[in-house]
Parts: C-alpha cells; sequence; structure tokens
C-alpha cells in the first residue's frame, strides 16, 4: 500500500517585526480599541482636556491621535465644539460597506498569496479569545476581537495601504453596528473565521474568496439600512411638522 505524500506548505516564515511606538500611537490605540469595542459610541463627545488627564499626555499629543482618526472617519472634528466620534448615516453607511466588500476581498486574494504559517496560527488563536468572549458574556471584547481578526487579514497581505484603509474601515463599521444593527447582537462567526483560515492556508483562492463574501453578507443581513431606518435626527423625526410649517 502506498503512503500517501503530505503536500508541502506553501505558507512562508514570518519576518521580525519592530515594535517602537510613540505616546501619540498609544493614545490612538486606546481610542481606537475603545471605539471598535463599541464602548465609545456614536456621538460621544471626546474632550481633550479629560482624555489628557487619562493619559497623562498633553492636550498637542491628544489633538494629533483625534486628528489621526479623523482622517480614517471615525473621529469627527467640529470646528470650534471640539470632537466626537463619527455617527454615519444610512447613506454613508451603505458607501462604507460597499467599500469595505471591495477592499475584503481583495485583501482575501492577497492574503492567499502571502499568508506565513505563524500568521494563521496568530489568527487561530484569536479566533479562539474571540469565540470564548463572547461565551463569557464579554461581547465588546467579543466584537473588538472579531475586528482584529479582519485587520490581521490585511497584516497578513503584505500590502501597508490596504492595512490602513482596513483600519478605518472596520472601525467605521463597528460605528454602523452600533447604530443600525437589529435583533439581539449577535457574533461574528467563529465557524467562519476558521473554515476562511482553512481554505487560505491550503492556498485556495477561489474558495476564500467566496468565503469572505458570504462572511460579509451575514454581517449586513443584522443592518437596518432602509429607508425606513430609524433616525435620530430632529429634523427627519419631525419632517412632518417641518412640512405642515412651510
Amino acid at each position: 500500500m502506498t503512503t500517501p505524500v503530505k503536500k508541502k506548505s506553501t505558507l512562508k516564515k514570518s519576518p521580525p517585526e519592530s515594535a517602537a511606538q510613540t505616546q501619540d500611537d498609544i493614545v490612538y490605540g486606546h481610542i481606537f480599541d475603545a471605539i471598535l469595542e463599541q464602548r465609545l459610541p456614536p456621538n460621544t463627545k471626546l474632550n481633550e482636556e479629560a482624555l489628557g488627564e487619562i493619559f497623562g499626555v498633553s492636550r498637542t499629543i491628544i489633538r494629533r491621535a483625534l486628528l489621526r482618526l479623523s482622517v480614517e472617519q471615525i473621529v469627527k472634528i467640529r470646528p470650534n465644539r471640539g470632537a466626537v466620534v463619527a455617527a454615519p448615516n444610512v447613506e454613508e453607511a451603505r458607501q462604507v460597506l460597499k467599500a469595505r466588500e471591495v477592499l475584503e476581498l481583495a485583501i482575501t486574494e492577497l492574503a492567499v498569496e502571502h499568508a506565513t504559517s505563524e500568521q494563521v496560527a496568530t489568527l487561530r488563536e484569536l479566533v479562539e479569545k474571540e469565540h470564548a468572549a463572547f461565551d463569557q458574556g464579554d461581547v465588546g471584547r467579543g466584537i473588538r476581537l472579531s475586528g482584529e481578526f479582519h485587520i490581521q487579514l490585511a497584516h497578513m497581505a503584505n500590502n501597508p495601504p490596504l492595512l490602513s484603509f482596513q483600519r478605518s474601515i472596520v472601525s467605521q463599521t463597528s460605528l454602523i453596528i452600533a447604530l443600525y444593527e437589529v435583533g439581539n447582537r449577535g457574533q461574528c462567526s467563529f465557524d467562519e473565521h476558521n473554515q476562511l483560515l482553512d481554505a487560505i492556508e491550503a492556498g485556495e483562492k477561489e474558495k476564500a474568496v467566496t468565503l469572505m463574501r458570504h462572511h460579509l453578507g451575514h454581517i449586513n443581513a443584522k443592518l437596518a439600512l432602509d429607508d425606513e431606518a430609524i433616525s435620530s435626527d430632529l429634523h427627519a423625526v419631525f419632517s412632518d411638522v417641518v412640512l405642515k410649517r412651510r
């Protein structure tokens, strides 16, 4: 009986990473994670003085971190009124989700080409932590880990511009979920994440892209983005009164 030959893995070894972080990076990272975890909901005011006291840094550093977040469109800086966590409207939400679909599919293709064995192992550990967080009822941490999974996929793609876009898009999606998700908040399926990793590890690009498309479809299906979506805008809520006064 012939022993089957095990297919040699095409995954590469990960290069060493540098880890120097500035104060700006640390403040940015904390605020980014709080938004991703939905501990900072849309429209939350980000007071520079309070944040400076919390992080023990100058308001200049806080402003730089907030400016960086505003470039990624997850914080809105209002002239003379300070910064708030962004609150995408329905049309903006649709545009973000479409952009995410295009971005994630491109990232998935490149991840299949460039994934290393170490990266796949790290992502599998991340999926286990995500699963554990939801099992323990820590929804905020579970959401953050789910988002981090998608950001780490962009690391796999080995394309820094796509990684930068992905960080912004994932956080914007977290804001959209906080505003428009209907029903009970469910986890981003860890089974779907594991299936995606299986396809990436096997080098099955077409299958991986199909799995990602279905995965994003399941996320979008939980959002109420039709024309009847509830609005917190007073003019929209009382539009019938405004029309009668005209």
